[in-house]
């Protein structure tokens, strides 16, 4: 029922009640590229153990529905408002949603490898744009903020280390160059994100409801295991793997201080992670210790992704994430 006319304007904004996808949150995509990584580890699982191939291309194709109507969600708020763009990226759980939208595009496109080689090279040239427009338009909001250069998050690794999701995909279309040359450019913002974030922790503790966002540390050094395995340098490949260990037992050892908050829509930063470094030890020869990483990670994301969607369809994440509105 619409509000009587005759009431004054404010009561009329205070009652209206926005549609879903009138505020659809970034932050349900972290999530969604954590199911992503957990179907390419059961793929890969296939491939090292004889797991029932059918598993994992029903959970990618399962996904890559999810995502694409998360996508369209997203997409149908900026048609009606394009500058809600520019305020989600001015929230941390913002930047982080739209790089894991960004970086799902690249997954999407392994997904679809098998079948459709040519849709998945444009999937991949279309997350390298998006992927290159969102770090032009952070860079160019830090260098605006007149306040120097902003604290260094873990959320860095999406925007300027996470390109190298695209060489999976590379890869697998033959293009091993540009893999290989992708690979290497962002093995430097990686050692400096890491060596300045180690800094800031000794330095300083994050607040509880951040410290799940340290989860992210340990998806680019998987993620660099599993390319530099794919290409045929195991030497390298074997140092970011026992990096990704280190900084999974960190971690570990770490849980009960890195949830003190309880739960919340952060809680995505621990899936992407955890099945990327479920992978990582699948490509690089730890067959064991990669099941049983890919057993634990299938029993821990896709309860905190029903969470987070389940939140997001009452209309509480969009509130608890800051989310833009049309």
């Amino acid at each position: 029922m619409n509000p009587d006319p005759r009431q004054p304007p404010a009561f009329r904004r205070q009652t209206h009640k926005r549609r879903p996808w009138q505020r659809t949150p970034p932050a349900i995509f972290p999530p969604v590229l954590g199911l992503f990584c957990l179907g390419m580890g059961w793929r890969r699982g296939a491939e090292v153990s004889g797991l029932p191939a059918g598993i994992a291309e029903g959970l990618l194709g399962a996904v890559s529905l999810l995502f694409l109507f998360c996508l369209l969600a997203y997409l149908g708020k900026l048609v009606q408002r394009p500058g809600a763009l520019q305020d989600d990226l001015a929230t941390l759980p913002g930047r982080a949603g739209l790089a894991t939208a960004n970086l799902s595009l690249f997954l999407l496109a392994v997904t679809l490898l098998p079948y459709a080689p040519m849709l998945a090279g444009g999937l991949i040239g279309l997350g390298v744009l998006c992927q290159a427009l969102l770090a032009a338009n952070l860079l160019w909001r830090w260098s605006r903020g007149g306040q120097g250069v902003p604290s260094v998050t873990p959320v860095w690794h999406l925007v300027l280390v996470s390109w190298v999701m695209a060489s999976l995909g590379l890869i697998g279309l033959g293009k091993s160059t540009l893999a290989l040359g992708i690979a290497v450019v962002v093995m430097v913002p990686a050692l400096a994100i890491w060596a300045v974030s180690l800094w800031q922790l000794v330095r300083r503790i994050p607040p509880a409801p951040l410290r799940p966002l340290l989860a992210i540390h340990l998806a680019p050094a998987s993620l660099l295991a599993i390319v530099w395995a794919l290409l045929g340098q195991p030497g390298i490949a074997a140092l970011f793997t026992v990096l990704a260990v280190v900084i999974f037992l960190a971690l570990l050892a770490s849980a009960q201080w890195l949830v003190q908050a309880g739960f919340s829509p952060m809680w995505g930063a621990f899936t992407f992670p955890l099945s990327a470094f479920a992978n990582a030890l699948l490509a690089n020869g730890w067959p064991v210790a990669g099941l049983l990483m890919l057993a634990a990670a299938s029993a821990v994301i896709p309860p905190i992704a029903l969470w987070i969607l389940r939140d997001w369809a009452r209309g509480g994440l969009a509130v608890r994430t800051n989310a833009a509105a049309v």
